[in-house]
């Protein structure tokens, strides 16, 4: 079954055909209706290696996540395909695991495959390995880390609003030994949210006690082991704020070992906001980064660039807000210290 029959048995040229099926505005709306409806009824698919042939286009984009088993991505891919599929493009899905070698890899794939651009939301890795896709001249969008070059859009999170939320919450529940699990500190959006609390803390008129920042790893376990170390000292914090979900749902979970409730005793804070916080006992009070709105932000950003006839100079900036949102987690702050 190829085109030539569809034109033959709708009574139109094999061009007109191919206009159609590709969805050229031009084509008289009689002549693609007729079209259309031999190709229902024929269960036609085209060729799109064969389309993309002809038309230069592969109607492709890519996709770069950290890790996929990371419950905050499978909502940022899920909300990037419905983006995809509303506007007739495939996504090219890649899950770097953290390691350079196989973004290498997966860089080459898309390479090979030709896509018109790549949204990278890994949180920290490092542009350099996209050298290949700036240099062929693919869109790209980053977050947090996008140079400022022609076809790079980067969306810049507004760490700082939620923190400072969530902060000045705790406050306002008069805790005074507030500690901070962070991220892994080479990932430059762990170090950004770190800075944001240790400001947003002295903006309050506290001083940041060096003993409550550890450097965690985003993951449960990471969390249950700095909860550890936060639980050894002379004064136990009464609040933990945590560089991500996963970080807090671990301190939760490693305080239910040691007896201590949540939030009578210890009060938690998580960031970004995972359709799991809502559900864990008691439900995490969290800083929201909305990874539907992320999500259509990069593909959005992507369409634009692939639609502009000139590319920006210095690239294209965009910015996504996040906020606390409150659950059950935190307390007012216990009247004695505990160990």
């Amino acid at each position: 079954m190829d085109i030539r029959e569809i034109a033959k048995r709708a009574k139109v040229s094999t061009a007109t055909v191919s206009r159609a099926i590709n969805r050229i505005p031009t084509v008289d709306p009689q002549l693609a209706k007729r079209v259309w409806k031999v190709v229902e009824e024929l269960g036609y698919y085209p060729n799109t290696q064969a389309r993309a042939l002809v038309s230069g286009k592969t109607r492709i984009f890519g996709l770069i996540v950290s890790e996929i088993t990371n419950p905050f991505f499978p909502e940022i891919v899920q909300s990037f395909e419905d983006m995809a599929v509303q506007n007739n493009y495939e996504i090219l899905l890649t899950s770097t695991v953290h390691d350079p070698k196989r973004m290498e890899l997966s860089v080459r794939r898309m390479i090979e495959r030709r896509v018109e651009g790549v949204a990278v939301l890994t949180f920290g890795m490092e542009e350099s390995l996209l050298e290949d896709l700036r240099f062929r001249k693919v869109p790209l969008v980053f977050v947090d880390v996008g140079p400022p070059l022609p076809h790079v859009s980067n969306i810049r999170i507004n760490y700082q609003r939620g923190i400072r939320q969530a902060v000045q919450h705790l406050a306002a529940l008069r805790h005074e030994r507030l500690a901070f699990i962070t991220g892994p500190l080479n990932l430059k959006s762990a170090k950004v949210r770190k800075e944001a609390f240790e400001e947003s803390v002295r903006e309050i008129g506290t001083r940041v006690d060096p003993e409550y920042v550890i450097e965690g790893d985003h993951t449960m376990e990471g969390g249950m082991m700095a909860f550890k170390r936060l639980a050894s000292l002379p004064s136990r914090p009464t609040a933990i704020m945590c560089s991500n979900d996963l970080t807090a749902i671990g301190v939760m979970r490693e305080a239910y070992d040691y007896g201590i409730p949540i939030p009578q005793e210890l009060s938690v804070v998580g960031f970004d906001d995972v359709r799991l916080a809502q559900f864990i006992i008691p439900p995490l009070t969290t800083v929201q980064m909305s990874q539907t709105e992320l999500a259509k932000l990069a593909f959005r950003a992507l369409l634009q660039e692939v639609e502009r006839d000139v590319p920006t100079t210095n690239g294209t900036e965009y910015t996504l807000n996040t906020d606390l949102v409150l659950r059950k987690s935190t307390a007012l702050a216990p009247r004695q210290s505990h160990r």
